[in-house]
């Protein structure tokens, strides 16, 4: 019975993550007809037609949804394990599209729709994200490979924000009959939630960070 509920939540896990992952694509359609769609839709005329904001704003959904498609390969024991060098390949894939999305993410935050409170929680998800990927990869460097596992976990949790956010969103835009005040809370609920599911798995596996 644990065995089938394992791979059935591995197949929602990897579903979930490969459906969002492609979810930039269809900016890049609609980009190229000069329309606008999905967030896009909640940002007045003058930032869209920024340069500077739209370079981070497709810096950070292409290469976010980039992250996303990688890594979660990287959480099988099996492909581990028989394809070292192919995890250390996704593994740098994956290191870079995190440095491009996660700077770009914390620049658009900054403009996030909502004002503070979801400026601030946005800006806070790119900080935690890019902290914990490079510190998962100081940790390989240095040959700690537990280290690395478990602050891999972090980053992955924070990527998967991505996911996350697209489930809660349309729940509490008609929980709120509003679209502002959800986004301002899904800006939190998105990762937060995600961090703490990342801490508990580390200390399940018995590896101490500090």
């Amino acid at each position: 019975m644990g065995n089938t509920t394992n791979k059935v939540a591995w197949f929602v896990f990897a579903f979930l993550a490969i459906g969002v992952s492609l979810y930039p694509l269809m900016y890049i359609y609609y980009a190229f007809d000069d329309v606008e769609v999905g967030l896009r839709l909640s940002k007045n005329e003058e930032l869209l037609g920024s340069i500077v904001w739209n370079t981070g704003f497709y810096g950070h959904v292409v290469f976010g949804g980039l992250a996303l498609f990688v890594g979660w390969p990287q959480f099988s024991k099996r492909f581990r394990n028989t394809n070292l060098k192919r995890h250390r390949l996704i593994g740098k894939i994956y290191v870079g599209a995190v440095a491009v999305s996660g700077l770009c993410g914390v620049f658009i935050a900054v403009y996030a729709t909502g004002g503070p409170i979801a400026q601030i929680g946005f800006l806070c998800l790119g900080v935690v994200w890019l902290y914990f990927t490079m510190m998962a990869y100081r940790a390989v460097k240095k040959g700690d490979v537990d280290k690395h596992q478990a602050y891999m976990i972090y980053s992955y949790a924070a990527c998967f924000a991505a996911v996350t956010l697209r489930l809660w969103l349309p729940l509490l835009t008609i929980a709120f009959g509003s679209f502002i005040p959800a986004y301002r809370l899904v800006a939190w609920l998105c990762w937060v939630p995600n961090i703490i599911f990342a801490y508990f798995w580390v200390k399940r596996k018995g590896i101490n960070l500090a």
